[in-house]
């Protein structure tokens, strides 16, 4: 059993949903030099050296909240900021694969509970220390310190699995023995046991040991040197400079940057409401608009037609189901907080046939259409399009067939006998209504669940609507499994590197809302991360196409879609050369072309 006590949803859940397990690599990977001369980047012969003082901007929608520290920020504004300023031993490439950036290379040990890891020399700081294997040891021990979450930190899940971390953590010792400086450009992480995921725990955000080693941590937030702009020390191709509050946020070029001199001198970020964003961006006041928000997809027309601005768009990471609620909680276990699959009620009302007429009478493509204007693509499993467990090959993909819906039901005997009112009767002939649950204050999320009402209606389902004041009182009724709830909306941001569902539909997950409970479900999950098996890719994408073969016969859900994300850039500005998750890639390489 799981205690919800220890969980606050309607807080953290989409933070924890963001960093949950991550994938395995190879056992050794080297870094190849990047070459600065002739650069090539999508076919445009790049610059042999920096032009001078160039200077671009970037469009902000909020005012960050002000903490421009990488392992204790919780706005994603500053992030964005930050991912210019700061780096990891770890990043992405285009297949979400992971790649050296402060690491030149690794190696894990045959039991996978050991990872060495060698790190790039001639690193400097931005004044001009050197960074050393030391400062990725301080990070750590920062992050597992005990006063780290009481200070707001919430990265908490790179150290867990570590060597001594409880321990650590707890105060009863002083050193943490999951990660071990071996010389100044070599350093060991040691795992509690094997994982399937050990460059994951590596690819934490580093900050300068002399910067912050006589700060107490829990001042370490608040310091000047996490919240002044020309205190704040990282390791990337740019430095904060200086901010004008609420308003400008100002990056010069690192001159010393060890992947060579950015071509760009200056990056201004720029507070902007988004009503005047196109306009900014015909003349040119604006260069680029990116993470963390991008163009809201009723918003594109307004710059699919202006001159010279390039638009990106692809699937982005996160996915809205429609809920089915296979069983409810009882009173007892919502008082005591815990989530005991023994004692589930299940809900007659949504048998599986019933789940898969209703999936079948959801036309996806028109909510595409209506909703997201176009800018989205439909998904058959919760698990991202990009990823290489994904299965398009699922045994029943619910592609939009009101026809077999209402056979199905009328199979069942659900049919229209009593009052000719156009909804249908259950089998016994009595009034048959599904609750239809979902949050308010997102226009987009309101507007699908509209859709829904009437495509539902169109085959002769009842359905009682009713909405949520604040998302925050939905997540906690949501959670409480409210007896009389049959359908549900939700998004869900979804892993970038691993595509383990786990943490969604785990029979004993607080974040598996349908309550589903498969005992076939349960041992894939389980197999796709047990050691030694798991450290095989093959093996896991085997595991988890069986696995979206249950979840799609058995449906805790119908997977609507994933909203696409777009960005949009100033073509004066070359060499963009965007990942899946983001469009500051290599920005050291970016140039401009007046």
């Amino acid at each position: 059993m799981l205690n919800k006590s220890r969980y606050p949803l309607f807080i953290v859940f989409v933070i924890l949903v963001a960093i949950t397990l991550f994938a395995c690599e190879s056992n050794e990977q080297t870094n190849e030099p990047i070459e600065k001369q002739k650069i090539e980047i999508n076919n445009v012969k790049m610059n042999d050296e920096p032009l001078g003082s160039v200077e671009i901007t970037g469009a902000l929608y909020a005012t960050p909240t002000g903490v421009f520290n990488p392992i204790f920020i919780q706005d994603a504004y500053e992030e964005s900021i930050l991912s210019f300023t700061h780096e990891q031993l770890v990043t992405q490439n285009e297949s979400l694969e992971f790649i050296p950036q402060l690491a030149k290379k690794w190696e894990v040990n045959e039991d996978y509970t050991e990872l060495t890891v060698y790190l790039e020399e001639g690193i400097k700081w931005h004044d001009g220390e050197k960074f050393t294997a030391h400062d990725v040891l301080f990070t750590y021990q920062v992050i597992a310190d005990p006063d780290y979450i009481e200070a707001g930190g919430l990265r908490t899940a790179f150290v867990q699995p570590l060597l001594g971390y409880n321990e650590y953590v707890q105060g009863n010792v002083e050193e943490f023995t999951g990660i071990q400086v071996i010389n100044d450009y070599t350093i060991k992480f040691v795992y509690k046991e094997p994982t399937v995921n050990p460059l994951f725990y590596i690819s934490a955000p580093i900050i300068p040991e002399h910067i912050f080693k006589d700060i107490p941590v829990a001042d370490i937030p608040n310091a000047p040197e996490s919240t002044q702009p020309d205190k704040v020390i990282g390791t990337g191709p740019f430095i904060f400079t200086h901010l004008e509050e609420g308003d400008r946020y100002v990056l010069k070029r690192f001159d010393n940057y060890w992947q060579g001199q950015p071509f760009i001198d200056t990056v201004v970020w720029q507070v902007v409401a988004p009503p005047v964003l196109p306009g900014l961006m015909e003349s040119g006041e604006i260069d680029f608009i990116a993470d963390p928000i991008g163009i809201q997809p009723p918003e594109v027309n307004k710059f699919s037609n202006l001159t010279k601005i390039t638009l990106i768009e692809q699937s982005d990471f996160n996915y809205q189901l429609l809920g089915y609620k296979h069983n409810h909680l009882t009173p007892d276990d919502i008082d005591a907080g815990i989530i005991n699959p023994n004692n589930w009620v299940a809900n007659d009302k949504l048998s599986t046939e019933i789940r898969e007429a209703i999936s079948y009478a959801i036309d996806r493509n028109k909510l595409i259409d209506e909703v997201y204007d176009g800018h989205g693509t439909v998904l058959h499993a919760p698990i991202p399009i990009q990823s290489w467990a994904y299965n398009e090959e699922l045994s029943t993909n619910y592609n939009y067939n009101p026809e077999k819906a209402k056979s199905i039901l009328d199979e069942l005997g659900y049919i229209d006998t009593e009052d000719d009112d156009k909804f249908r009767e259950d089998a016994n002939g009595n009034e048959w209504v599904l609750n239809f649950n979902y949050p308010t204050g997102n226009e987009i999320r309101e507007k699908t669940a509209e859709h829904i009402q009437v495509m539902l209606n169109e085959i002769g389902i009842n359905v009682n609507m009713r909405k949520s004041d604040t998302f925050a009182q939905y997540i906690k009724d949501l959670s409480n499994n409210s007896n009389d709830w049959d359908l549900y909306l939700m998004e869900w941001d979804i892993p970038t590197i691993d595509p383990d569902p786990s943490y969604i539909w785990q029979t004993e997950s607080p974040y598996n809302f349908s309550r589903w409970h498969s005992p076939e479900s349960e041992e894939l999950l389980n197999k796709a991360l047990s050691t030694p098996d798991a450290f095989d890719e093959g093996y896991r994408q085997k595991v988890y196409k069986e696995w979206q073969q249950i979840f799609s016969t058995d449906l805790p859900a119908l997977i609507l879609f994933s909203p696409n994300t777009i960005w949009a850039y100033n073509e004066r500005i070359q060499g963009v050369n965007p990942l899946p998750t983001t469009m500051f890639h290599d920005v050291h390489l970016w140039q401009v072309k007046d």
